[in-house]
């Protein structure tokens, strides 16, 4: 993600300068924008992240709120708003979804923002990287065919036991663990406790495979507070929607 910004403003305010000094000073790039469709619309495919300064014009600007909404919902945009709390009060009143991923207080402490702003460049960068997901699984089959599934869009490491994952996770990290609840020896809950024992593993997300969709056997599986869980009856579509799902949920959780 490029260090790359839309500051939005009705007219140069001292703050407004002294916003986007600090931010250059960064090394931000600031694209000053009016409070107006057009404005945006010329400069929104050149950013991912769009900085707001609200002002008592709020209620002026109905159709430029509702865009600025399409902006973030549907072109994925990540804004920061910057205001009071009657400013606030009325943005949240005009658009009562919360699509901020932050909001800042004036008066405006820009060190604040700069930090959250580049906080926001580091997840995203780590985001834009290959994902890992380690399978754990005794069908060989079932391996074969999952790593055939996501290799595409993802790293894929397989275990065809528990101990042969533990194993693994000594000296790796994997983004993702599918781990089969039903195995021999040592099964998926034994695994997932011995995930979460140990400092260096527990916070990896664990997701079960499970093939038994009865509401009993999803209780159970669900009461050992796994990450999510995943049935083995899923279409590739199905698996791959269900995963980048739980990928983008994280990254929302980061964010905020």
């Amino acid at each position: 993600m490029e260090k790359k910004i839309i500051l939005i403003s009705k007219g140069s305010t001292f703050m407004v300068s002294a916003i986007t000094s600090n931010l250059e000073e960064a090394g931000y790039e600031v694209l000053p924008a009016l409070p107006q469709i057009e404005d945006l619309s010329e400069k929104k495919d050149q950013v991912d992240m769009i900085v707001f300064y609200l002002g008592d014009y709020i209620e002026e600007i109905p159709e430029t709120l509702a865009y600025l909404k399409e902006l973030v919902l549907e072109e994925r945009k990540l804004l920061f708003i910057i205001g009071s709390n009657d400013e606030f009060f009325e943005f949240d009143r005009k658009v009562p979804d919360q699509i901020d991923t932050s909001r800042f207080l004036r008066p405006l402490n820009v060190r604040d923002l700069i930090e959250k702003l580049n906080d926001v460049i580091e997840v995203n960068s780590d985001d834009d990287r290959k994902k890992s997901i380690m399978i754990v699984d005794d069908d060989v089959m079932f391996l074969k065919l999952m790593k055939e599934w996501l290799s595409g869009p993802y790293r894929v490491t397989m275990a065809n036991s528990g101990m042969r994952a533990i194993t693994y996770l000594a000296n790796n990290t994997p983004d993702l663990i599918l781990l089969d609840y039903e195995m021999p020896v040592t099964n998926g809950p034994q695994v997932l406790q011995m995930i979460r024992d140990e400092a260096t593993t527990n916070a990896i997300p664990v997701m079960f495979l499970t093939g038994k969709s009865d509401r009993e056997s999803v209780l159970k599986v669900v009461g050992l507070k796994p990450d999510g869980y995943l049935l083995k009856s899923m279409t590739r579509d199905e698996l791959l929607q269900q995963i980048r799902a739980f990928f983008e949920e994280q990254k929302m959780k980061r964010l905020q």
